[in-house]
């Protein structure tokens, strides 16, 4: 008898803002302040002698108190709002912000999404990269939540995949759950995930073979769960057999989908990929499955307009 989500946690989830480690933050803002102000990726003959943000520095007076706000542009539904103290920390601690909205609601254009306040020429230059952070992750939940809402009132949970900006993981996962999908596995490190090159380099692709390995992995680390992409009906009977806790039923019809959710019943969580789009959500929601994973929630994502508006 298949186990229930609250029995398996590691099946799916929502990543917390409080599970982002703190010095990964602080490097990775670190890191998009050093392109801006010190060349940071440029080899050393292009990097400046000195460092800094001289338009800032040749026109802003200094120790000015300034105050601004930030604006969405377009609908849209928010995300790393709580990264905004963080990057100012970075730059130097003088100013403050305070957030009128949180993470993970959906405000109409024009709403005024919080307030900075503070040393002028540290605002000025942490700009950039607070509205390139709000922008991106802002974006990736306005997409995850337009996905989730063509997929409808259904039982079928949406995933999100490791098709992610490298160094950018966590936010990307975090910011597909404020949209409200969810997230598969993080990483290659917290699930056994027998994909068709997987198979295919062990030659076990069908039958007995395929059965032998899904087995083995089980057997080798029984603390995770275990996951096989099938393409085919036939690749079904063997892996349930082995005691997959998961099917990945990648690019089957529809038709097929519908019989390999039949076939597999109870006995392993089922989850579809490959063709999902928006106009596919539909369908693929009636068909039963327990999830739909879909890169789309991460990769090739309209940034969202938010301004930053000096008073």
């Amino acid at each position: 008898m298949k186990k229930t989500l609250q029995e398996a946690p590691g099946l799916c989830r929502r990543l917390a803002w409080n599970e982002i480690d703190p010095a990964y933050l602080k490097a990775l803002v670190a890191l998009a302040r050093d392109e801006d102000i010190a060349g940071t990726g440029l080899c050393a003959a292009l990097r400046p002698a000195r460092a800094g943000d001289p338009t800032t520095e040749t026109t802003a007076p200094g120790a000015k108190i300034a105050s601004a706000r930030f604006v969405a542009r377009k609908p849209c539904t928010l995300s790393g709002l709580p990264l905004v103290p963080v990057i100012l920390d970075v730059y130097g601690g003088n100013a403050e912000a305070r957030m009128s909205v949180s993470d993970g609601e959906s405000v109409p254009a024009g709403t005024v999404v919080g307030t900075l306040r503070g040393d002028a020429a540290q605002m000025l230059t942490a700009e950039r990269v607070m509205l390139n952070f709000l922008q991106r992750m802002s974006g990736i939940a306005t997409q995850a939540a337009r996905y989730v809402a063509a997929l409808g009132d259904t039982k079928t949970r949406l995933l999100d995949t490791r098709k992610t900006t490298p160094g950018h993981r966590v936010l990307d996962k975090y910011a597909v759950g404020c949209g409200g999908a969810w997230n598969h596995r993080i990483g290659l490190f917290d699930r056994l995930m027998l994909k068709d090159n997987h198979l295919a380099a062990d030659e076990a692709a069908a039958g007995t073979r395929l059965a032998e390995i899904v087995r083995r992995s089980r057997a080798e680390r029984p603390d995770l769960l275990c996951e096989v992409e099938v393409d085919s009906l036939a690749q079904i009977p063997p892996v349930l057999e082995a005691g997959a806790d998961i099917i990945l039923l990648d690019n089957f019809s529809l038709e097929d989908l519908k019989k390999a959710v039949a076939l597999i019943g109870d006995e392993a969580w089922t989850e579809i990929s490959g063709g999902v789009s928006l106009e596919t959500l539909p369908a693929l929601g009636a068909v039963g499955a327990d999830f739909v994973s879909c890169g789309a929630l991460t990769h090739n994502v309209p940034w969202i307009d938010i301004g930053l508006d000096w008073d």
